[in-house]
């Protein structure tokens, strides 16, 4: 694959985009779509961040189509409500970014809904979301769905037998647990859209080790990795670099439905857009119909529901 850039973004002109997270990989999604002329709506849960990286992209972005909206990803109400009003507002969307994480927390922490925050943001809450939004999504464009993952699902497993790690919680084993979740439902929305005719096309990306705060917030600053990612900086790519495999899998007509897209250099650390190889437990197709059952169950999402209430208007 060539060197793919931003530049290499097909005009977005019209289309309507969601990118979930304000800062770091997701901030550099949303400004390079708003670059292309997408309308795009940043969404997280802090206002006054969430408002200010709005801001900063209409600052840069002359004539930029950028909203901020609050959503909480950790809170199935919240996530609820964000649908409720895009849908009110919004007769279609043509791309959603499933980019927002949590990252080892040093203690065990729980949404209000009992998840273990990693797994319940990371996974549960977009498993959430894009049911919310898919009644947008089936009257979008060629509608696309994008899914951010980690290297980090390389060593995840998918433990059924303790999903929100309230027996045993290891910061890193979670989070990888989260990521390897995000990557086997990007697969298995891909199959089920083939599948039932959605129309909808899931691809899934990951941005190497890029130099985002997503440690800072989760870890600590003074924690054992919060120092490695200051005093190593360097190790770590830029935030506009590491997101070049979400846009490549958002915007180019080369990306795959159903593929994986990562840095192509150095074991897929670093780099341009490249093909990504899948950890072998995420193609197992069992534990993916499973993990959906089971997210849906907890989230009380019914994609079936919403696909016909959809296909009804």
């Amino acid at each position: 694959m060539v060197r793919w850039t931003t530049s290499d973004i097909p005009p977005q002109n019209g289309k309507a985009a969601v990118v979930t997270g304000t800062g770091g990989i997701g901030y550099e999604t949303a400004i390079a779509l708003a670059r292309a002329k997408a309308r795009v709506t940043i969404a997280g849960r802090n206002a006054g961040k969430g408002e200010a990286a709005a801001e900063r992209i209409r600052k840069a972005v002359p004539g930029a189509e950028i909203s901020f909206e609050l959503v909480d990803l950790a809170d199935l109400a919240s996530i609820a409500e964000f649908g409720k009003r895009l849908r009110a507002r919004q007769k279609g969307l043509d791309l959603l970014v499933n980019n927002a994480a949590v990252m080892t927390p040093p203690q065990r922490e729980q949404t209000s809904y009992g998840f273990e925050l990693q797994f319940g943001t990371n996974h549960l809450g977009h498993f959430a979301l894009t049911a919310a939004l898919l009644p947008l999504l089936l009257k979008g464009h060629r509608a696309r769905v994008v899914s951010v993952s980690s290297i980090a699902a390389r060593s995840g497993t998918i433990n059924f037998a303790d999903l929100q790690s309230t027996r045993s919680y290891a910061p890193m084993t979670a989070y990888a647990q989260s990521k390897l979740a995000n990557l086997m439902f990007a697969f298995e929305l891909q199959r089920r859209s083939v599948a039932e005719n959605w129309g909808l096309t899931s691809v899934a990306a990951h941005p190497g080790i890029s130099r985002t705060d997503l440690l800072y917030n989760g870890a600590g600053r003074t924690s054992t990795a919060g120092r490695v990612r200051t005093s190593l900086w360097f190790l770590f790519q830029p935030a506009e670099q590491g997101a070049l495999p979400s846009l490549f899998a958002a915007t180019s007509p080369s990306a795959q439905a159903g593929g994986y897209y990562g840095p192509d250099r150095f074991w897929e650390t670093r780099g341009y857009p490249g093909v990504a190889v899948p950890p072998e437990q995420a193609l197992d197709r069992e534990v993916a119909e499973q993990l959906w059952a089971v997210s849906a169950q907890l989230t009380g999402s019914q994609f079936q529901n919403n696909l016909i209430a959809a296909r009804s208007n």
